[in-house]
């Protein structure tokens, strides 16, 4: 996966995709770009930026890595998610390159993730598993939730020097 953070005029924003209601999994689910390895990638931060291109027509030379999130793997799926973090000079030139895949590219500000009326967390428990917190970002028209809400929360947490194990998150 790949969260590309980048500067608008009201402050920094993260780039998001709304997945294509014929996906097998998570149909017109908010994500980060990504996908799974191929033979072809060198390495995972090659795969991120390889499925950022399929997905989006993201140029991999517009973006610089800054670093990753804790990997983890998703209830649903059971996805190993390796996340990365890479920020771009300017508003990324993307569009929908994969049809199949995206349905459309969202923009959202992270002072509009730090809003208390977009936040919510609430705690969920699968066939008798230890109980999850899940992150819940209610943004006009869409609700972010399950593993990208996970990793905004981390990322949110990250950027405002936020203890996140004081939350009830991951760390």
């Amino acid at each position: 996966m790949l969260c590309v953070l980048f500067e608008e005029q009201d402050g920094p924003h993260v780039l998001l995709t709304r997945r294509s209601p014929t996906m097998r999994h998570h149909a017109h689910e908010i994500s980060f770009p990504g996908g799974r390895r191929d033979g072809t990638d060198p390495d995972l931060w090659s795969t991120a930026l390889r499925e950022a291109e399929e997905e989006v027509a993201l140029d991999p030379s517009s973006v610089v890595p800054v670093g990753g999130l804790d990997r983890f793997i998703t209830v649903g799926s059971r996805t190993l998610i390796h996340p990365y973090v890479a920020v771009s000079e300017s508003v990324p030139k993307v569009h929908v390159a994969s049809p199949g895949e995206v349905e459309a590219i969202v923009h959202v500000s992270l002072a509009e993730l730090l809003s208390d009326v977009v936040w919510r967390e609430e705690i969920w428990t699968w066939q008798g598993a230890t109980p999850r917190a899940l992150s819940f970002f209610e943004v006009p028209g869409d609700t972010i939730w399950g593993a990208t809400g996970s990793m905004l929360r981390q990322l949110l947490a990250i950027a405002t020097g936020t203890d996140d194990s004081i939350l009830g998150g991951p760390g």
